[in-house]
């Protein structure tokens, strides 16, 4: 990867904003291969609007039996209104506690609690699907819902026959199934291109006929990277040529609805569903502007698909949450920065920001904590969260036992112009 933005999975390192922004919101001049994206999500609720038509007069009887039932009729709408009303305060009000309402501490899971096997681990018996699980935060998911029991099928474009448009050979698909098997439970790869349906189709009836059931479904789908640098980061969006932009849509929106859309019927046949959408930011942050149409709308999108499911899981007792890393130690991030998961810290030198990354690991096993957490529905259904948030909440850290919080620091310190450095963070 030549000179440019530094490149993530998820893509935190694209926090700075380009010389010649408004004075209100300019940051310190970027270092080289740095940029920014900030957005501001308009949020739509549902909203059922009831319009009143009243009709005033005086008159004979019979217009005072049609003022009666006219009467009788508005009470019944002024109650109908009342329940739209309270509907629709309680769709803000779920939306307000997505946003901003502080998650507690959680009591330790018992594995009993969710069906386990305590010999094997909390999600033992459970099957999951990480789809887009090649490389980065997909396939520590694929990893430590393995580790906890589960058995996870895991799907890419890239084997070890066939390269994906991102252009890397150096991680494959089957090789996340055997990380998955090593880690002690089964990984299945099935090569799936999930911007085709009948592809799509075909791995969720395989699911079904193999195991009858599907209990976590991970939404982990991007590979969108190389098109950022050249076409995206530095360009206003009419600037961004057009194939490219509608290119990030397919691979970021179109490829998240239709794998929820076909593989939905076979997972709300679980006792407590769970979908997890994987994206670049919370929905707090992600009101800043991201610097460009095609990659805002690719990285919102998905925290509306887990708010708008969580809508229609919950009566099946089911969970859709939204879930962010922070800054990602990808391996194409470590690529760009040319350094390995031992020497990460010597790219702090280019971007000090950098030394609140975290391993994929992190928000894998975050992800896992949740998903063996019986009450997970009450705390994240249809909410946005971070792997920061949920490490405090369950009580996991990263593989050399910290525990950063990159949302938290670039919130208070690099937007919000706190006093702090990144290990403050850790």
């Amino acid at each position: 990867m030549g000179p440019g933005p530094t490149l993530a999975d998820c893509d935190m390192g694209n926090l700075r904003e380009r010389e010649g922004r408004g004075a209100a919101n300019r940051l310190p001049a970027p270092a080289t291969g740095e940029t920014r994206s900030r957005y501001d999500a308009l949020r739509v609720l549902p909203e059922k609007v009831t319009y009143f038509v009243t009709f005033g007069g005086h008159g004979g009887p019979m217009q005072k039996n049609a003022a009666k039932k006219n009467a009788a009729k508005k009470d019944r709408e002024n109650s109908k209104a009342s329940k739209d009303s309270k509907g629709r305060m309680d769709r803000m009000d779920r939306m307000d506690r997505m946003e901003n309402k502080p998650v507690g501490p959680v009591e330790p899971v018992e594995r009993e609690d969710v069906g386990a096997d305590s010999r094997r681990g909390p999600l033992s018996g459970r099957i999951a699907l990480v789809a887009g699980a090649t490389r980065g935060a997909g396939r520590a998911l694929a990893v430590e819902l393995g580790r906890a029991g589960a058995t996870v099928y895991v799907t890419g474009r890239t084997t070890r026959e066939h390269a994906s448009e991102v252009g890397r050979t150096t991680e494959t698909i089957e090789q996340t199934a055997e990380l998955v098997t090593a880690a002690g439970s089964t990984g299945v790869a099935v090569p799936t291109d999930h911007l085709d349906q009948d592809r799509v189709r075909a791995l969720v009836e395989r699911i079904d006929r193999e195991q009858g059931r599907l209990d976590i479904l991970v939404n982990d789908l991007w590979g969108g990277e190389h098109l950022l640098a050249g076409s995206v980061f530095g360009k206003k969006s009419w600037e961004t040529p057009l194939a490219d932009g509608l290119r990030i849509l397919e691979l970021g929106v179109r490829s998240h609805v239709i794998t929820a859309a076909l593989a939905l019927p076979l997972l709300v046949r679980a006792q407590a569903p769970l979908l997890v959408e994987v994206t670049d930011g919370t929905a707090v942050f992600n009101r800043r502007y991201r610097q460009n149409l095609y990659y805002d709308l690719a990285k919102n999108a998905p925290i509306r698909i887990a708010f708008g499911l969580g809508e229609e899981l919950g009566e099946y007792g089911g969970t859709a949450v939204a879930v962010t890393p922070g800054y990602l130690r990808s391996e194409q991030m470590l690529g760009h920065f040319g350094v390995t998961e031992e020497t990460w810290r010597d790219a702090i030198a280019r971007d000090p920001h950098f030394a609140v990354a975290e391993s994929p690991s992190y928000l894998a096993r975050a992800v896992a904590a949740l998903a063996a957490d019986p009450d997970r529905a009450a705390r994240w259904n249809g909410r946005s969260t971070s792997s920061g948030e949920l490490a405090k909440v369950y009580g996991v850290t990263d593989v050399d036992g910290s525990r950063p919080d990159a949302m938290a620091y670039f919130e208070d310190v690099v937007f919000g112009g706190k006093p702090g450095s990144a290990d403050d963070y850790r």
